[in-house]
């Protein structure tokens, strides 16, 4: 059982950074949940809380990035019951201007199993410097 709820927020984790490099709202919106205790940190941002704050946060990231691509390392899933945490290395190239730019994130994502999904409530990275 706990190796299948493994295999599940994997895949959640999965589908949130293909919403991510999608850069699609819409996509972004089927990941988290819509809840009031969710919460978000972008590197280098003050928290968000409540789902309609950092659903404003993705589309502040979103209509700013031409492209984003995500390669993850050091993946470490964690399942307890009905939460989960998921934390990894994202090793993102981005495109905000004619240069891409290469950055290293150590993220948190914790997901909540909300009926028969895992659905994200929180989201931080923060910037590894080196």
């Amino acid at each position: 059982m706990i190796e299948q709820r493994i295999e599940e927020v994997t895949r959640a984790n999965q589908a949130f950074y293909e919403a991510f490099e999608s850069l699609d709202i819409a996509k972004m919106d089927t990941v988290w949940a819509h809840l009031e205790y969710v919460t978000c940190v972008h590197p280098g941002w003050t928290l968000r809380s409540d789902w309609p704050n950092v659903r404003d946060s993705w589309v502040l990231i979103f209509n700013n990035t031409f492209s984003m691509k995500f390669e993850l390392t050091e993946v470490m899933v964690q399942v307890a019951g009905d939460m989960a945490w998921v934390i990894c290395v994202e090793n993102i190239t981005t495109q905000q201007s004619e240069e891409p730019q290469q950055a290293r994130v150590l993220a948190t994502n914790l997901f909540e199993r909300i009926g028969d999904e895992w659905l994200m409530i929180h989201h931080h990275g923060s910037a590894v410097m080196g």
